[in-house]
């Protein structure tokens, strides 16, 4: 693919090192910045052909097959808006919008130009993440009752970030989009989300939005998946997931804590790992950032759906639910109360409710457990399905 870079900051850059790593064959052809002075520069590092700081012309280019939005939040819809009215497929960082109602309008300008929408959601792209999708759907552990995603770390590095207009918000919109994303694929993306209840504060940063936020996610099958997102965490970036089934469960560490740990007087001036802040003491490096993070995946996957005309993993009506489970989180931060998810196009099960499924012992009986007990008897807790009556029973 010839790509049209739409941005040249951190996480374009970011982009661009995983594009030209290992002689991949995708390759960026032109970069467009607000800044001509930052396109020149970006050009120069990555070797690029053309930069401009026109988004028409890079957009236009001839040589272009794909855009790659990796722009602040409040630029995302007219870029959209523009690849579609060039009928260039695009691709786009998270979140899709600031709002549902945005993302909405960039799902409906794909689909009614027929082009091509994929959502650059990298921590779904992870090979910690896609294992553990494996195994899901392997049955390893069951029905998926709790999933809980944790992104926490000291704060974005761009200024826009911090402008609650340009970004739309704070750590919910910027951190919550990842973990929201986690929790729907660990639980089923299928699965209607029904209602949010989420804390917000503002506790350390002199901003209008929230630093620190903790959420809860209501599913139609039961389910609960649960945020937990920070600008204030000090010590690095803190990626974890922990997934709860009926018949198992999966921890994932994805950074700060993987393997690789170096101790260090602070003699060298190396980078050391995204949002890490200190280059002394004990740190954490990480062997390869961007796959680590899952970008080669994400790329490899967005690609290959273009040629095979099919739907990538992550997609632009996925980046839409994942704003209108942020809208709810927004109104429960202010009203304190659970809020539901107000989707205006839902694409899964119709379903508002599940039917419970419980494990028979017997005819008769309902297993609730069995345990072997340190004398090697196997004691067994049953419940009657008629009466209700709860009765144990020791096997030596």
């Amino acid at each position: 693919m010839n790509i049209a870079l739409l941005g040249s900051g951190f996480i374009a850059r970011f982009y661009a090192e995983t594009l030209h790593a290992q002689r991949r064959t995708d390759r960026i052809i032109t970069v467009y910045s607000r800044n001509a002075d930052n396109a020149k520069r970006f050009a120069d590092d990555y070797n690029l052909p053309h930069h401009t700081d026109s988004m028409e012309e890079a957009i236009h280019h001839e040589d272009i097959d794909v855009v790659l939005i990796s722009l602040p939040n409040h630029l995302h819809e007219p870029a959209v808006r523009a690849c579609a009215e060039a009928k260039k497929h695009v691709i786009c960082t998270k979140p899709l919008g600031r709002t549902a109602a945005e993302a909405k309008r960039m799902l409906d300008l794909v689909e009614e130009a027929g082009i091509f929408g994929g959502y650059l959601e990298d921590l779904c792209y992870t090979p910690k993440f896609l294992k553990s999708m494996e195994s899901i759907r392997q049955g390893s552990i069951g029905k998926v009752l709790w999933a809980k995603s944790r992104e926490t770390h000291p704060g974005p590095h761009s200024d826009w970030f911090w402008d609650m207009e340009k970004s739309g918000g704070g750590a919910i919109i910027d951190l919550g989009c990842h973990c929201v994303e986690i929790s729907r694929n660990f639980i089923g993306k299928h699965i209607k989300p029904l209602e949010v209840m989420c804390w917000a504060d503002t506790q350390v940063h002199p901003i209008e939005a929230e630093d620190h936020a903790i959420g809860l996610v209501k599913y139609a099958n039961g389910a609960i998946g649960q945020f937990e997102v920070s600008w204030a965490f000090r010590g690095g970036m803190d990626l974890r997931d922990e997934v709860m089934g009926t018949e198992g469960t999966i921890w994932v560490n994805s950074f700060l804590r993987t393997g690789f740990e170096m101790f260090t007087t602070g003699k060298g001036d190396g980078y050391v790992a995204e949002k890490a802040e200190v280059n002394k003491g004990w740190l954490f490096p990480v062997g390869d950032e961007a796959h680590e993070l899952g970008y080669p995946h994400m790329f490899t996957d967005m690609f290959d759906a273009i040629e095979q005309n099919r739907d990538p993993l992550e997609t632009f009506y996925d980046g839409y639910v994942v704003n209108a489970i942020l809208d709810a989180a927004y109104k429960s931060a202010e009203t304190k109360k659970w809020e539901p998810v107000v989707l205006k196009d839902w694409r899964g099960d119709t379903a508002d409710s599940y039917e419970k499924e419980f494990t028979s012992y017997d005819d008769d009986y309902y297993l609730i457990k069995e345990e072997l007990l340190p004398n090697g008897d196997k004691k067994l807790i049953i419940k009657h399905k008629t009466t209700g009556e709860i009765v144990q029973k020791t096997m030596p």
